[in-house]
């Protein structure tokens, strides 16, 4: 009977401690539930009241870390930068300032380049980060991305130096060539010969002149609040018009084929002064008793019908690393060759701008020896039409000249000019 006693009373106490146990492991585990976590993005209670508040709509990346250098809070644009990677921040600089600044309290801010993820082209993104503390035990980092500043910045700087230098040639041309002309006021076969310079010259700056304003005029102005219906037929035949004693002194044939009476919708004088600067550059850049086609068709897109204007040269091609920055202002491929041409190096940025303005592009296909095929691709009137009234102008036009979506494809988009009329 004390046996039996024994062990119930031993039963009973195991079924006390065991009871004690499940609730301390219940307590334990509902404890670690309520618990902060390190990656909590919106509710994380570590943080001041508020700030979750303030970082979510900050357009910087942000990165919390507390006592220990571990993330309590990051952006989705941290992650996106590469700032932070398993729950650490993974910038060597910017943890240093973190600590410093928890040690001494104080503001810091420093810009970086910073090797771009998934890049293998050793590309550098430049970024301001900026250190301070948070609260007694946190630090706030935070990270502007200054890659695309820094790129437009540099775009603008070089096109100031650029006109400063191309604007200076003529100038100081005429300059040289007026002192020529007084030293030489008793010799009229000389004074002839200078005056005939002098005209060359200021051909040479109303043309750049002319030029600054007519890019600077496609950049700002809205080409489709005064658009109308264009005829593509016309805009070659005006094309050809403008090159005819161009090609004729080089006996350059050119030849319009294709398909007939299509229409395009935009600014008559844009769209002229694209195709004809494509037509222009076929004409200076091929060798004499050669030929330049221009042919439009119509194509089928996602989006709606396009209008293809393709100009075709036989000259000098170009080459694969000239491609991808022909389209920049002041952009020369032979610099020699085009200063004999009266050329400014910004045709090819009025085409791009003109293109991309009115919802299409221009694109190049080339091949060195072989000559080049320029292909202006815009919306059909109707398309256009359409678009413009669903979408503001410029949507998606690029800031500047030198990058942009119409770069030159390294293949044809299709046979260049498959009309047999255009070229032998």
């Amino acid at each position: 009977m004390d046996v039996n006693a024994a062990v119930a009373a031993a039963a009973a106490i195991a079924g006390v401690l065991t009871g004690v146990i499940a609730m301390l492991a219940f307590r334990w585990s509902e404890r670690d539930q309520k618990r902060p976590t390190r990656t909590s993005l919106h509710t994380d209670p570590v943080l001041p009241p508020g700030v979750d508040t303030v970082l979510s709509v900050l357009r910087s990346s942000a990165v919390v870390l507390d006592e220990a250098d571990a993330v309590v809070k990051a952006s989705s644009a941290a992650y996106a930068l590469g700032l932070v990677r398993g729950g650490r921040l993974s910038v060597e600089p910017m943890l240093q300032m973190a600590r410093d600044t928890r040690r001494d309290g104080e503001i810091r801010q420093v810009e970086l380049d910073l090797p771009r993820r998934g890049s293998g082209r050793g590309e550098a993104l430049a970024v301001s980060a900026r250190v301070a503390p948070l609260g007694s035990r946190l630090v706030l980092l935070l990270v502007e991305d200054l890659t695309e500043a820094r790129r437009i910045e540099a775009v603008r700087r070089d096109f100031v130096a650029n006109v400063s230098h191309e604007l200076k040639t003529p100038v100081g041309a005429l300059s040289l060539l007026s002192e020529a002309v007084m030293d030489a006021s008793d010799d009229p076969e000389a004074v002839e010969r200078f005056a005939g310079r002098m005209q060359i010259e200021a051909t040479r700056l109303t043309s750049l002149v002319q030029e600054l304003i007519d890019l600077s005029r496609v950049q700002n102005d809205d080409p489709l609040e005064d658009a109308e219906p264009v005829r593509v037929d016309e805009l070659v035949a005006e094309a050809i018009d403008r090159c005819r004693h161009a090609a004729g002194t080089k006996q350059i044939t050119m030849a319009a084929g294709g398909t007939a009476d299509l229409h395009v919708w935009g600014h008559r004088g844009q769209l002229a002064a694209a195709l004809g600067n494509l037509v222009e550059n076929a004409v200076n850049y091929s060798p004499a008793r050669t030929r330049v086609g221009i042919a439009a068709r119509r194509v089928v897109a996602l989006g709606g019908d396009m209008i293809e204007v393709a100009v075709t040269d036989q000259g000098i091609g170009i080459s694969e690393k000239d491609k991808e920055r022909i389209f920049e202002r002041f952009y020369r491929v032979d610099p020699a060759r085009s200063r004999a041409t009266g050329g400014t190096g910004l045709g090819l940025a009025i085409v791009k701008h003109v293109a991309a303005s009115h919802g299409g592009e221009v694109t190049v296909w080339s091949s060195e020896g072989q000559g080049s095929t320029f292909t202006l691709r815009l919306p059909e009137a109707g398309v256009a039409r359409d678009r413009a009234q669903q979408h503001p102008a410029h949507e998606g036009l690029d800031d500047e000249a030198g990058r942009s979506p119409s770069s030159s494809p390294h293949t044809p988009p299709y046979e260049p000019l498959p009309s047999p009329e255009v070229l032998p």
